[in-house]
């Protein structure tokens, strides 16, 4: 299979992605190689040439090529296919950012519920599932992150966790005292002669795998399955710390981000909480108006 067959593969088995979206994103790349050559092997220098082959193109049609190109060599790095990202030459195109899709807090708590009711049973696959839940949603991990923890990660007293992030940045995330009394059953029942904290048929967990045991748990959690990923997750972290008063940068430093304006997205997200902030905290707030 060729690299993009694989990234596509990805696609549909992770993101659940339709057929008409994976025909979409197979036209773009498939177009963009016949311009630019093998977009596995391809260069910064190469894929510049695509500027002037989308010039008249809509902006939102180019920022849709670029999208599928960025990703597909976001999936490359993500694999170890390949070390440098050259999408970084690829034009933007001045559209506006989306903002992350979110679970509300009745919904994470549903997801909890359920996650914790079949955790009873004891039975491995649900702790697992229970400390995988736990620590997506209460320390932001990203997927790639959490399968592929070491056991060495997990401390014995400390409440953190050592992360290896994108480019093999580390950094200590918290781990709250759910997530520790997880991890701790999940512990008891692990199975030995793997360094892997969630081992898996070959070294880890995979990420697909992931993907399917939390879709499978929304469903029994009666929420749409197409709305929970762990990246859905992660933002829900964000977002939830950030309305209970957390700073950027300390945002920031926990999501792993290495640059602060990826993190102020989620300003966006909680723009009520901060002008009810304005409204309560400033002082004008304080000196009332006459009508």
């Amino acid at each position: 299979m060729s690299a993009i067959d694989d990234f596509l593969a990805m696609l549909a088995a992770e993101r659940g992605a339709a057929a008409n979206t994976l025909a979409a994103y197979r036209r773009d790349l498939e177009q963009a190689e016949e311009w630019v050559g093998k977009l596995d092997a391809a260069l910064s220098t190469d894929l510049a040439v695509l500027e002037r082959r989308w010039a008249g193109l809509a902006p939102a049609s180019a920022a849709r090529k670029a999208s599928a190109l960025r990703q597909f060599y976001g999936f490359l790095a993500d694999e170890g296919r390949r070390g440098e990202d050259p999408s970084h030459a690829l034009p933007r195109a001045a559209t506006r950012r989306p903002l992350p899709k979110i679970l509300g807090h009745g919904d994470i708590a549903a997801l909890f519920a359920r996650a914790e009711e079949e955790a009873k049973s004891e039975q491995p696959s649900a702790l697992r599932l229970l400390a995988l839940l736990e620590l997506l949603y209460g320390s932001g991990l990203r997927a790639t992150e959490l399968v592929s923890l070491p056991l060495a990660a997990v401390p014995r007293d400390a409440p953190f966790l050592t992360v290896t992030g994108k480019g093999g940045a580390q950094r200590m995330v918290p781990v709250g005292g759910r997530a520790r009394q997880a991890l701790a059953r999940w512990l008891a029942v692990r199975p030995g002669g793997s360094k892997h904290l969630f081992p898996g048929r070959a070294g880890h967990l995979t990420r697909v795998r992931l993907f399917q045991l939390l879709k499978g748990l929304a469903v029994r959690a009666g929420l749409d399955p197409a709305r929970l990923s762990p990246h859905v997750l992660r933002h829900a972290f964000a977002t939830h710390l950030l309305e209970g008063g957390a700073d950027l940068r300390v945002l920031q430093t926990l999501l792993g981000h290495a640059d602060i304006a990826t993190t102020q997205i989620y300003t966006h997200v909680d723009a009520a909480r901060l002008v009810a902030l304005v409204n309560e905290r400033h002082p004008l707030a304080r000196l009332g108006g006459n009508d």
